[in-house]
């Protein structure tokens, strides 16, 4: 399974009604909340080995898939 597919079934997992594929805007658009960033900061954690520190917590790295899928990729090859 892809970083990319990883990260949409998490989000699935967590809101099964919202199209995370098209969803641009998760955190301006306020689709996730700040409990919900936690949450998803937490598993990625968990499920990549990866330690997301508060200089990856912005709202740029989370604004969307794709930024989540680029901000995981870049922390798996450092």
């Amino acid at each position: 399974m892809s970083i990319k597919e990883t990260i949409l079934e998490i989000l699935g997992d967590m809101h099964p009604d919202i199209d995370f594929e098209s969803e641009q805007n998760l955190v301006t658009d306020k689709v996730l909340d700040s409990f919900d960033l936690i949450s998803l900061a937490t598993e990625l954690s968990d499920e990549f080995d990866v330690k997301i520190t508060a200089k990856q917590f912005v709202k740029e790295n989370f604004e969307n898939v794709e930024a989540l899928t680029a901000m995981i990729e870049t922390m798996l090859e450092d």
